[in-house]
C-alpha cells in the first residue's frame, strides 16, 4: 500500500503544472479535505527540482493551487507546515547586496555585479553556488573563497512563497506580496510554523514555492540561498474569520505581517499594517481590552524587517497572552 501511495504521489508531481501567479483562474491541481496531510515538493526560484531538472521557467514557480473543501470567502486557512526539508545538495544566491539595501553614495563605488558566466545557470553571471550538506545541516559558499572569513552556516529551511488566490480578478505574479500572502520571504515560515491566510475565493486556492536553505532578515541581497524542498502540510478552515492579511504562529510567538509589494511605500506603512493587525488579533481572539493590547505591544513586541523595501512583522511572545 505504501509503495502504491508513493507511486501515485510521484505521478501527481510529474503532472504538476507550475504557475507564477496567485490567480483564481489557475486550474486546481489538487482538492484536499481539512486536516488531510499533504506531501508535495517545490522547485527552486529558477524552476529546477531536486534532480536538477528544469521543470518551469524561473521567477518563483508555484506548487498548487490546492482547493480546500469547505473554504469560502470570509474564512481563513490555517496552514500547518509539518515538513519543510532540503532535498538536494546545492543552492545559489545573488552575488551582491541589492542596491535597495545600500546608501546612494556607496552604490557608485560597489563592485560590478558580474562574477563568472554560467557558474550556476547558463547565461547568468551574477549568481553564486552554495554546497548544502544534508547530513550536517550546513551551507557553504563554493566560490569565490574568502581569505578572511569562513562562509559556512547552519541551514534554516523556509518557504518564500505561500499564499492564496488574490481578491477579485487581481492576478499578482509570484514576485510581490500582499494581503493574500504571496512572496512573503519571511524566514519564520519554516517547519513547525502555522500560516494563517484570508480566503477570497471558494476553496482558498493555496500555493507554495520559493524554498531557501538560509536567508537573512530582510532578504538584503534579493535572494536567500535558493533551493528545492520537500514539503508536508495540512490545512484547517476557520469559518467567518476576522483575518485581513497573513499571520504566522510559531511555538513561541504570534506574528502579524504588514505585507505589501516591495517599493510600494515606505516600511513605515508596513509597520502600521502589522501593528494594527496585532491589535485586532489580541482584541478579537484573546478578548483583551484595546488599551491592554496597546500596552502589551509597547512592552514586549518585537519588529522584524521581512523584506528590505516591503514588509514588516510584529512578533509577540505567547507566554504573555491569556488562554483563549
Amino acid at each position: 500500500m505504501r509503495y502504491t501511495i508513493a507511486l501515485l504521489f510521484a505521478a501527481s508531481l510529474a503532472a504538476q503544472p507550475y504557475y507564477r501567479t496567485f490567480s483564481h483562474t489557475n486550474p486546481v491541481f489538487q482538492r484536499i479535505k481539512p486536516g488531510e496531510v499533504v506531501p508535495t515538493k517545490t522547485l527552486d526560484s529558477g524552476g529546477q527540482n531536486e534532480r536538477n531538472e528544469q521543470m518551469s521557467p524561473g521567477s518563483n514557480p508555484l506548487t498548487g493551487p490546492y482547493y480546500i473543501e469547505g473554504a469560502e470567502a470570509g474564512d481563513a486557512l490555517i496552514v500547518k507546515l509539518r515538513k519543510v526539508r532540503l532535498n538536494r545538495n546545492w543552492g545559489y544566491s545573488a552575488y551582491r547586496l541589492g542596491l535597495f539595501s545600500l546608501t546612494a553614495d556607496y552604490v557608485e563605488t560597489i563592485y560590478p555585479n558580474h562574477y563568472k558566466a554560467d557558474a550556476v545557470r547558463k547565461g547568468r553571471d551574477n549568481v553564486l553556488p552554495w554546497d548544502i550538506d544534508l547530513a550536517r545541516g550546513t551551507v557553504r559558499l563554493r566560490e569565490p573563497v574568502s581569505s578572511k572569513v569562513k562562509l559556512e552556516f547552519p541551514v534554516r529551511p523556509m518557504l518564500g512563497c505561500i499564499g492564496v488566490a488574490a481578491p477579485g480578478d487581481f492576478a499578482p505574479t509570484s514576485a510581490p506580496s500582499g494581503n493574500y500572502g504571496g512572496n512573503l520571504d519571511y524566514n519564520e515560515i519554516g517547519e513547525g510554523a502555522t500560516v494563517i491566510l484570508p480566503v477570497f475565493h471558494p476553496g482558498g486556492l493555496l500555493f507554495l514555492g520559493d524554498g531557501h536553505a538560509l536567508m537573512a532578515d530582510g532578504e538584503p541581497t534579493g535572494t536567500g540561498i535558493e533551493t528545492s524542498m520537500d514539503v508536508e502540510f495540512s490545512v484547517e478552515v476557520r469559518k467567518h474569520a476576522q483575518v485581513t492579511g497573513p499571520r504566522v504562529e510559531t511555538a513561541d510567538s504570534l506574528i502579524s505581517l504588514g505585507s505589501q509589494p516591495e517599493f510600494a511605500s515606505s516600511l513605515d506603512r508596513a509597520l502600521q499594517l502589522a501593528t494594527t493587525d496585532m491589535v485586532r488579533w489580541l482584541v478579537n481572539e484573546y478578548q483583551l481590552e484595546p488599551w491592554a493590547a496597546h500596552q502589551l505591544i509597547g512592552a514586549v513586541g518585537r519588529y522584524d524587517v521581512v523584506t528590505v523595501a516591503g514588509s514588516m512583522a510584529l512578533k509577540l511572545p505567547k507566554k504573555y497572552l491569556p488562554a483563549k
